[in-house]
């Protein structure tokens, strides 16, 4: 039984033009509430959040019709968005097998080949909960440096997360990212949230990415992130590198991008995170 608020229900109604006959909770998130909406004739995916920050689903169905519009990598179908809802296209999940992870590999590729002239995106939007910064750059590391290391430093800051060896340690690397990234990487199409749980198979094997944060930066990034929470077999990478192969030196800098979603992680659920932001910091400057 889904418990949801009226007008939650009228708004989407008014957006169909028609009544919903069920609702089904959906499991997976920790951030909205999630469900499978059946009307007389369809089926679509639903989810909510009572009091979400600013924007936050907008975001998110941007994110997705951009994503789409490269007929690239399949994303669920935006039906409609209200403030706090976003109602999308029901995806019929399959099971996760190697072709679909080669072919997800594949047209990962093929989107990080939408590129622009710059870092960045012409709108803020969100990773989880967070507010993700996009002022646009041409200079990849004043990007990276300002709009995503420093920004979760000083979310960290504020929420007393950035004791005095952690806080020395941030500053000495990114006065020292020159060391590892490159200035003017192509500025590719990101997903921006490539966890292992932001991909699924459908039902007749087709991948496809949900819950985006997109911009325009390194493509190393979204691979990196890959690597961090596993979710994706060997199979993936194989494909992607066989169809876009990475620089040589990519493995050296794989964790100084993982840096960003490990402080959003710290920011985001506590200081649990925090012995992995440390031990990467004393990898790359000492502690």
């Amino acid at each position: 039984m889904v418990h949801w608020p009226a007008h939650l229900r009228d708004a989407i109604e008014a957006a169909l033009g028609t009544s919903i006959k069920q609702l089904t909770p959906v499991g997976g998130g920790d951030i909205n509430h999630a469900a499978r909406l059946d009307t007389a004739g369809d089926s679509f995916f639903v989810k909510w959040h009572l009091n979400p920050p600013p924007g936050m689903f907008a975001a998110e169905a941007d994110g997705l019709r951009r994503i789409a519009a490269t007929q690239t990598v399949r994303v669920p179908h935006v039906v409609a968005q209200g403030q706090t809802w976003l109602l999308l296209e029901w995806l019929p999940i399959g099971r996760r097998t190697a072709e679909a992870a080669r072919r997800l590999g594949e047209t990962l590729a093929a989107l990080h080949h939408y590129t622009a002239t710059h870092y960045g995106l012409d709108r803020d939007n969100y990773i989880g909960l967070t507010p993700q910064p996009n002022h646009p750059e041409r200079d990849w590391i004043a990007f990276w440096r300002e709009h995503r290391l420093r920004h979760q430093m000083c979310l960290a800051d504020a929420k007393g997360r950035l004791p005095p060896q952690r806080r020395r340690a941030l500053e000495r690397l990114l006065g020292r990212l020159d060391e590892w990234l490159p200035r003017t990487p192509p500025a590719s199409l990101l997903h921006g949230d490539l966890w292992g749980g932001n991909w699924v198979a459908l039902e007749d094997g087709t991948p496809a990415l949900i819950d985006p944060a997109i911009y325009y930066g390194d493509r190393e990034t979204d691979l990196a992130f890959t690597h961090l929470f596993g979710g994706f077999p060997s199979a993936f990478h194989d494909a992607y590198t066989a169809a876009w192969p990475l620089p040589p030196d990519a493995d050296g800098r794989r964790d100084v991008y993982n840096l960003y979603h490990l402080l959003n992680h710290l920011n985001l659920f506590g200081e649990g995170y925090g012995a992995q932001v440390d031990r990467l910091l004393a990898r790359y400057v000492g502690w």
